[in-house]
């Protein structure tokens, strides 16, 4: 029993040791500016690392053959070492994964103006994240279960006992299978990426994140509006920014035939150069419609960006107005009544 004891303590400390050098040298590389690895690196593999330690001194135990004195509980120390090592190597690959993830991530900054490229990648990788992790998660529960002795067998007759219910629950599960495949198609095609501005279901908002089953939307005053991937696959929609971020703002007037439209394009070039708002592409001025009443006048102005180019319209929208109105108030839209004088004739 002593030499049990001391066996165990030694093992014990060899493993605070192995432990206290492992994450000093991670806080080490952390510290390092050169270091590519998050911040929380440390913090993340901390426990599976308690785990994967755990794991190599039940196995030092088994091999020592002591048992704590206890033999007719091998199978069930082994069993433990197993689901340990288990547990700790798919914890370890799950971290790896989302770890590379951001790496390849601090390439691409998706806060830029342009950022066509870093969305695309950015929506590719967070896809690609989902489902290796998924993957790695089957695998592991897989492992788990062939490391208990007689599993195999036990399956075979659920199967067996069970072909109907598989048969109705594989129907049941087409629907689920055909949004994981429209998630997969979703990354490889990529009809919409991580921040492009879509219209969906009549809803302004930005693609705020893409998972395997569905995509959250968030809608400009801050509500989401979540949608199962396949809609993106099966339904129309609008993207603005599929192409690249720059958008057309477009103004709608109507006004008297009476305003002179030439003025009306000189106003717009100048409102236009005095705001920032404006990249310096777009600045037309059209006269698109006629009605018996009015006339219909079609602004078109150009900006960055789907945000920027509302702020545009709104400040093109008001500036114009009030030029028309203070220049030209008989060009404002106006119900013209002409009243006959009719006399009435007394005997």
């Amino acid at each position: 029993m002593g030499s049990t004891l001391k066996f165990v303590l030694v093992t014990l400390l060899i493993l605070v040791l192995v432990y206290g050098f492992i994450h000093f040298v991670l806080r080490k590389i952390g510290k390092d500016r050169r270091n590519l690895l998050p911040a929380n690196f440390v913090a993340k593999v901390k426990f599976p690392l308690i785990l994967l330690l755990l794991a190599f001194a039940l196995q030092a135990a088994l091999i020592r053959d002591t048992y704590f004195s206890l033999p007719e509980y091998y199978g069930l120390f082994n069993q433990i070492k197993n689901l340990l090592f288990i547990l700790s190597f798919t914890w370890f690959v799950i971290i790896g994964i989302r770890t590379t993830k951001k790496i390849l991530l601090k390439r691409y900054d998706i806060t830029l103006a342009d950022n066509l490229r870093a969305r695309k990648h950015t929506t590719q990788l967070n896809i690609l994240e989902r489902i290796l992790i998924s993957m790695v998660i089957v695998l592991g529960i897989g492992f788990a279960l062939l490391s208990f002795d007689g599993i195999q067998e036990v399956g075979v007759s659920i199967l067996t006992s069970a072909g109907i219910a598989g048969i109705i629950l594989g129907l049941s599960a087409q629907k689920m299978i055909g949004t994981l495949i429209a998630g997969v198609q979703i990354a490889l095609t990529q009809p919409i990426r991580v921040d492009d501005v879509v219209i969906v279901e009549g809803e302004w908002g930005r693609i705020e994140e893409i998972r395997l089953t569905y995509v959250v939307v968030n809608i400009w005053d801050k509500r989401r509006l979540v949608v199962p991937t396949t809609y993106f696959i099966e339904q129309p929609f609008e993207n603005w920014t599929r192409t690249t971020s720059e958008l057309l703002g477009t103004v709608y007037l109507y006004v008297d035939y009476r305003l002179p439209v030439d003025e009306l394009r000189k106003e717009q070039t100048r409102i236009l150069q005095e705001t920032s708002l404006w990249n310096g592409k777009v600045d037309v001025i059209q006269v698109v419609e006629g009605t018996e009443k009015t006339m219909q006048i079609r602004s078109l102005v150009s900006a960055k960006d789907s945000g920027t180019a509302w702020d545009l319209r709104v400040l093109v929208r008001e500036k114009l107005i009030s030029f028309i109105r203070d220049n030209y108030p008989e060009s404002l839209p106006t119900a013209r009544i002409q009243l006959e004088n009719s006399e009435k004739t007394t005997a």
